[in-house]
């Protein structure tokens, strides 16, 4: 996931900073096949918190993140499944761009997992992450994936959103 492609976020909290960089750790995995413990190595000394070039990375919830990036590592079987079935007639997994998947994955990791969290902060959460790298519309197709997702296998799944 490119820097320069990365619009303007918002300024968020350092657990709205674990979840954008468990997603590009997620991109990462999907691009070169890397191990869970050498992404969350190198994101805890190289990335979290650092500098890199003209771009400041925000200091994250270092526990929340290899939550995230292993929970969704280990649980990707069962977070397929249910984007997939979230999906539109006729579209695959592997018709979404690698980014997408990683802030999919990170996200429903996030409602299945995390009933700590409500749906509606994790579906926000998510949506600013796709705001930084994607036009209204993809962020609209987060929003309505998310809250599918959200629906079922949350019982009282209230999104706000």
């Amino acid at each position: 996931m490119a820097q320069t492609k990365m619009k303007k976020a918002r300024v968020g909290n350092a657990r709205s900073a674990a979840r954008l960089a468990a997603v590009q750790a997620l991109y990462q995995r999907d691009m070169t096949g890397g191990t869970v413990p050498g992404l969350l190595t190198e994101f805890h000394n190289y990335r979290l918190g650092a500098t890199i070039g003209d771009e400041q990375y925000r200091p994250a919830d270092s526990a929340f993140f290899d939550d995230l990036v292993a929970g969704a590592t280990v649980r990707g079987s069962e977070i397929d499944a249910l984007i997939s079935a979230n999906l539109a007639d006729g579209w695959a997994l592997d018709r979404l761009d690698k980014p997408m998947r990683g802030l999919l994955r990170a996200g429903v990791y996030e409602l299945i997992a995390r009933i700590d969290v409500p749906v509606a902060t994790i579906i926000d959460e998510y949506m600013d992450v796709a705001h930084a790298f994607y036009d209204p519309r993809e962020a609209k197709f987060v929003n309505g994936l998310l809250d599918a997702v959200a629906r079922s296998v949350r019982s009282s799944a209230t999104t706000g959103a």
